[in-house]
């Protein structure tokens, strides 16, 4: 007879037959009359077939199907398409690899759901099917290549953005295969457990049954092991490390030898707990000769309060303790004060709160805390809870001060946010009039696509607007702006009260990363593209997922102006919101040309 692995094997003629139930829970009864299946065509031949027993004959770890290896190639030429930043060859070759593996995957995926519909087994390629996909698909790529290389330098060009090296174009091919390889073989791991899991349970019960349960059991295990083991041990090392790293100091920070900062004479926080960030925070910025150089008339020295991690046991305890700071500085006798939301490790734009020094003429105070030591990007994904908490606690620590003063003695109150630092100062209110309500003006820069108000007025523009720059309820209160100087839609509508403006780069993809990009096409990607997107820019599922989420590693510096580099536009950014008396275009052309030096 022929065994479920596909091997003849000769009994003794003296050997009483084993019962096809008996044959590892998975032999089928066949007719009599029927032929016996080949080797080439028993379930198992296949190195990716997704059901099946372990057939317990040895395969060639390198192996791979025609139907999974053409969606794969499919998928490799797609990933060469642009997105929003340049792409290094290393970062083109980590997409090239994961959109293979995917594609790969897809492909065997189709191809089993197309043999179970034909009710058969696979069947053995032939050569000459292997030969004509390396000639196609050494043509494919070369040509995908080729194109992806030119829309690069296009990219590059729109941006000013540095050429591109060829040892790092190198590292592409290199890169690609090492992804491809290594996440198909994982995925063979995680058959080969699951196999192995329905065979041991296929003696136990029926095969249908091994196999629904044997695929819950090794899902769950490999959900576990991945969002529990793997990433806790890397947000473990990396909290380690940052933190070690936040009992450094930078060599452009200084410990203030003035009581108007924290870390100062007198102040009720140590620098030493400030953190790496918080002593860049108080430790730097304009003095006061510098912005009366630019004011032309004697301006005061600017505060700035901070508390780091160090600081107090807790974030409420944290935000107490920066605003009780705040106060012994006096900076709710000062004309402007200024609540900052900060990304993880503490840091707030140096050019956001520098231009904010300057627009107010040094009549200005300005807070910040600390809720934890990770970098932007991992907090983007594993910080956002502690973000939230962080911003409502110090706005609301400010806002009981400042709520207490009498109304003539109040300094006109405004709140700033970065990144992840929107969304931690977004927290603290609850819709457009909660802003206007509670403050004098906000400016955010670069909301991450899960802001839930930024969401909220975003999904809920004016009829005709789009996305990448949106009209919300006639611009009433909040705006948005690509590039301020050129305007803030709609121009022609009045701005009374309170002005919340969001800054978003059409090619900031902190802005524009989304889960959903997997499986849905944005509208930002079926609209117009904006000013510095190419318009060769085009949703592809899965693909344009993974080309978003490594522009988010900003893999080039670009330069101000695009990506999620803002520096240059805080200076207009700042200027609407707070209408700074006799402001002028030269003094804009000015402060951008003092900004750019101190960046």
């Amino acid at each position: 007879m022929v065994t479920q692995s596909g091997t003849a094997e000769v009994r003794d003629a003296a050997e009483p037959p084993v019962p096809p139930a008996t044959q590892g829970g998975t032999a089928e009864v066949r007719d009599a009359a029927e032929p016996p299946v080949p080797p080439a065509q028993q379930s198992g031949d296949d190195p990716d077939e997704i059901d099946g027993p372990p057939s317990g004959r040895p395969r060639r770890r390198f192996r791979y199907t025609l139907p999974g290896a053409w969606v794969a190639l499919i998928f490799i030429c797609l990933s060469f398409t642009p997105s929003l930043l340049p792409r290094p060859g290393a970062f083109q070759g980590f997409v090239c690899g994961i959109a293979g593996a995917i594609g790969y995957g897809l492909g065997v995926l189709g191809a089993w759901v197309w043999r179970e519909f034909a009710d058969r087994s696979p069947r053995p390629t032939r050569g000459r099917s292997w030969q004509a996909f390396l000639i196609v698909g050494a043509v494919a790529l070369l040509a995908s290549y080729l194109l992806g290389q030119r829309w690069q330098s296009q990219i590059r060009e729109l941006m000013d953005a540095e050429p591109e090296g060829f040892v790092s174009k190198l590292l592409l091919p290199v890169v690609a295969v090492l992804i491809f390889v290594g996440l198909v073989a994982a995925a063979r791991g995680i058959r080969w457990v699951y196999r192995w899991v329905a065979d041991r349970l296929g003696r136990w019960m029926g095969r249908r049954a091994a196999r629904t349960l044997g695929w819950v059991l090794v899902a769950a295990l490999t959900v576990m092991l991945v969002s529990g083991v793997l990433v806790d041990g890397i947000i473990g090392v990396a909290d380690r490390t940052f933190a070690l790293q936040d009992t450094t100091t930078s060599e452009t920070a200084v410990q203030p030898d003035s009581p108007l900062r924290s870390g100062g004479p007198d102040s009720l926080v140590s620098w030493d707990t400030l953190g790496f960030q918080g002593r860049n925070f108080v430790g730097q910025g304009p003095t006061a000769a510098e912005i009366s150089t630019f004011s032309g008339a004697d301006a005061p020295e600017p505060v700035r309060a901070y508390a780091g991690i160090a600081s107090a046991a807790d974030v409420e305890d944290r935000a107490r303790l920066a605003v009780a700071d705040l106060d012994r500085a006096g900076g709710f006798d000062r004309g402007y004060l200024l609540v900052a939301g900060t990304t993880g490790t503490g840091w707030v734009d140096p050019a956001a709160v520098n231009t904010f020094e300057y627009e107010t003429g040094g009549d200005c105070a300005a807070v910040a805390i600390q809720y934890s030591y990770l970098p932007s990007w991992v907090s983007f994904l594993v910080d956002q809870t502690r973000a939230r908490e962080a911003g409502r606690a110090l706005f609301d620590a400010v806002y009981e001060k400042w709520s207490a003063l009498p109304a003539d003695r109040r300094p006109k109150l405004y709140v700033f946010g970065e990144s992840l630092g929107s969304f931690a100062a977004e927290a603290a209110f609850s819709g457009e009039f909660d802003m206007a309500n509670r403050t004098d003006g906000i400016l955010f820069a670069g909301p991450p696509n899960f802001n839930t108000l930024y969401r909220e007025f975003t999904d809920g523009r004016d009829p005709g607007s789009p996305e990448v720059e949106p009209v919300f309820r006639d611009g009433r209160i909040v705006r948005f702006a690509s590039d301020p100087s050129s305007g803030i839609e709609p121009v022609a509508q009045d701005w009374d009260g309170t002005r919340v403006l969001y800054l978003q780069h059409a090619s900031d993809p902190i802005v524009w990363w989304s889960p959903d990009l997997i499986l849905h096409r944005p509208d930002w990607l079926a609209q117009a593209p904006g000013r510095d997107v190419l318009d060769e820019m085009t949703w592809i599922p899965f693909v344009t997922f993974w080309q978003v989420t490594m522009d988010m590693l900003e893999p080039v510096d670009v330069p101000p102006g695009h990506g999620h580099t803002y520096s240059q536009e805080f200076v207009d950014g700042w200027a609407a919101v707070i209408q700074p008396p006799g402001w002028t275009a030269q003094q804009a052309d000015q402060l951008r040309a003092i900004i750019a030096q101190e960046g």
